[in-house]
């Protein structure tokens, strides 16, 4: 299993748009459902986002590959007062459904 989590800071002025494009992903991943593949994005108070992309499988799904994730890469530089910055991450413990 691997995990990938990847923080930014979006510009209050482009939150909005934001949000549209990150929605437009999780509805392609609805779409899609794709089997071993976990994704979870989470705002936090001052305007950050943390998205956390979880592998469960051999063989992993490319979620680059997806129209609604390259329309959301596009003008992500424009869109942040703090770029994305990616590293490997692992859970450490876990416990319940933390959707919601």
């Amino acid at each position: 299993m691997k995990h990938k989590l990847v923080r930014y800071k979006v510009k209050p002025e482009a939150a909005a748009e934001n949000r549209r494009l990150v929605e437009a992903v999780f509805e392609a991943l609805q779409a899609e459902s794709p089997k071993d593949f976990g994704y979870t994005v989470i705002e936090l108070g001052d305007g950050s986002l943390v998205h956390l992309v979880t592998d469960f499988g051999d063989e992993a799904f490319k979620l680059g590959a997806l129209p609604s994730v390259q329309a959301f890469r596009r003008g992500i530089a424009e869109r942040c007062d703090e770029q994305p910055q990616s590293s490997d991450a692992s859970i450490v413990g876990h416990y319940g459904n933390a959707a919601g």
